[in-house]
């Protein structure tokens, strides 16, 4: 069983204290390297299948395929990972996608049909490895009863937040400034390489859980309320991300500037980016439920103006604000879920949100290109509007769903469990009382 940390509570840990944790480099670089190919997929291959078709609407519809494929795969990737173990997954997954990708991209340049770019594209969503859960799942092990997990656990959204910045920056210039194929090839290469390397990493990885403690099957994370209304949140981030990357090439050719759509989605991520950092930086006041919803509302309202603009200026602008709200809704759902799921489902509940950021992704990007086919990029920009619209609605309906102690959870006070400072708080079966709760959290958590 892997040992608790011990860390320095006289002061709020910190991103510094939290890289310092032995071992953890080892797997934390190969772990970027492996899921920034996730951020570079999509738009490489919108952007090479629109090259070969000369349609943003066929493009759309292999993208789409892709993400969708990799949003029903994502979760029993998860869910085999908890039960048999990260590298045994893992390394049949990425020696997959790399082919799957190589192969999706050789029938996109000798100019096949949209039916079989439509068909390669199964397999290529369906084995992208889901390498953020699983570096979540090894911080949370090696955490266990530090007050350094919530740390982690914005450590690993900002994470996030840079491969949805840097890899669709990447892919772009790639694609626009070498040739249209190359994103494509850089994701399977990195795929490749991070992989394994984060794989064989085995003195970091958490043991396998074929079998839930008490010898009954695990519940799907899915059966729990809260991840569910989470999923309808991070679809419609998804959508953010999709119908973004589709408007701004189309508006970046309407403006006769193509290579204006590298620097708008640049300015895009990096307003992600920068909240990103400050959120994980800030030490919050109010609890994970109403940072949520607060940063929802502003995601909503920055989204709903994007069609009215048009200039390069005021686009970049706006797509700025949308960027400074994503990350407080995208770091806040990601935390939430270590109160809400327990520790035995817990990859796969991570694999359900990055699924749903794919399935938003892919159908925004279907739609949004149709439109900007017919229309123009102005009506594309109608797409995160009415996505994050539709997610706010649910949020606000049903966000007791998102408390930590609802209907469905077993919890443990620990008030009533045991002293805070009883000597046995450290024995196994304290420990398990601490796991029921989800992953482990040994301090309070702020809840509104």
């Amino acid at each position: 069983m892997t040992s608790a940390v011990t860390t320095d509570t006289s002061a709020r840990p910190g991103y510094g204290q939290l890289l310092r944790t032995p071992a953890a480099l080892g797997f934390v670089l190969p772990g970027f390297a492996a899921r920034l190919p996730f951020g570079m997929l999509t738009i490489s291959i919108l952007l090479l299948v629109q090259h070969a078709t000369g349609s943003y609407g066929d493009a759309g519809i292999v993208a789409a395929v892709t993400g969708v494929s990799m949003a029903l795969f994502a979760p029993v990737m998860g869910k085999l990972t908890d039960r048999r173990g990260q590298s045994a997954v893992l390394v049949p997954v990425v020696l997959s996608h790399t082919a799957a990708v190589s192969l999706l991209t050789a029938l996109a340049l000798i100019g096949a049909p949209l039916w079989a770019l439509a068909l390669a594209a199964v397999p290529a969503g369906a084995s992208v490895p889901q390498v953020g859960p699983m570096v979540r799942a090894r911080w949370a092990a090696k955490l266990e009863g530090s007050p350094l997990l919530p740390t982690a656990a914005a450590f690993e959204s900002v994470t996030d937040e840079f491969t949805f910045v840097v890899g669709p920056v990447l892919a772009t210039a790639l694609c626009t400034g070498i040739h249209p194929a190359a994103g494509l090839a850089t994701e399977a290469a990195l795929t490749l390489l991070g992989g394994l390397f984060f794989a064989a990493q085995r003195s970091t990885e958490p043991k396998a859980a074929p079998r839930a403690a008490d010898g009954e099957k695990h519940a799907s994370a899915l059966s729990f309320p809260g991840l569910r209304v989470l999923i309808v949140a991070f679809i419609g981030i998804g959508a953010v991300f999709g119908g973004m990357q589709v408007s701004l090439a189309a508006f970046s050719e309407e403006i006769g500037n193509p290579g204006a759509n590298g620097l708008l989605y640049g300015v895009f991520a990096a307003g992600n980016m920068v909240a990103g950092i400050a959120m994980g930086a800030v030490a919050w006041k109010i609890g994970p439920r109403r940072r949520l919803i607060l940063g929802y509302i502003g995601l909503t309202a920055a989204a709903s103006v994007l069609w009215a603009a048009n200039s390069m200026i005021l686009l970049g602008a706006l797509g700025l604000v949308v960027g400074l709200f994503i990350a407080p809704a995208l770091i806040t759902g990601y935390t939430m879920i270590e109160q809400l799921i327990p520790a035995a489902s817990r990859t796969e509940a991570f694999t359900w949100l990055t699924g749903a950021v794919a399935f938003g992704q892919a159908a925004a990007v279907t739609v949004a290109g149709r439109l900007t086919d017919a229309h123009g990029s102005s009506y594309g920009f109608l797409v995160p509007l009415v996505a994050t619209a539709v997610a706010l609605v649910t949020l606000l309906a049903l966000r007791a769903k998102l408390a930590p102690n609802a209907p469905t959870r077993i919890v443990n006070a620990s008030a009533s469990a045991a002293p805070a400072s009883a000597p046995s708080e450290t024995a196994p079966a304290a420990r398990n009382r601490v796991n029921e709760r989800g992953m482990g959290h040994r301090v309070p958590v702020t809840v509104d």
